[in-house]
């Protein structure tokens, strides 16, 4: 009889830009569980079009970049941004960030308090180091 091994859990989450920025700037009191890691495609625009960045940060956001998959505005995503503005009064930006967990059914990392405050959206705060 075959041995079945039981199968390891992937944790999915969906960091939102302000969790990012926390986490590139080292401002995060503990490392990011482990998980498999999604953005928005709306931070990664974000993140890539602040005009002041160098070239050290262009490369320590790229290199972010590569570690995580990029959610596109597929036509399921586009639809619950949409019911999340609309239900919810978010700013699109939100929304769209908001939109993959929902569609990934995964938890959304951000200090975003409207959005931690959104139904049916599973978030957690980060902790960040005091000043």
């Amino acid at each position: 009889m075959p041995v079945t091994r039981p199968q390891r859990v992937v944790l999915k989450k969906v960091l939102d830009t302000n969790a990012i920025l926390y986490l590139l700037g080292g401002k995060l009191t503990k490392p990011l569980p482990p998980a498999q890691y999604f953005i928005s495609v709306i931070s990664e625009m974000e993140l890539l079009s602040y005009p002041s960045l160098d070239e050290a940060a262009l490369t320590q956001i790229r290199s972010f970049l590569s570690e995580v998959r990029v959610v596109e505005l597929n036509e399921q995503v586009r639809e619950i941004a949409i019911d999340l503005r609309r239900k919810h009064k978010l700013k699109l930006p939100d929304a769209i960030v908001a939109a993959p967990a929902l569609s990934l059914q995964a938890q959304l990392l951000t200090n975003d308090v409207k959005l931690l405050r959104v139904p049916g959206l599973t978030g957690s705060p980060l902790e960040l180091k005091k000043k």
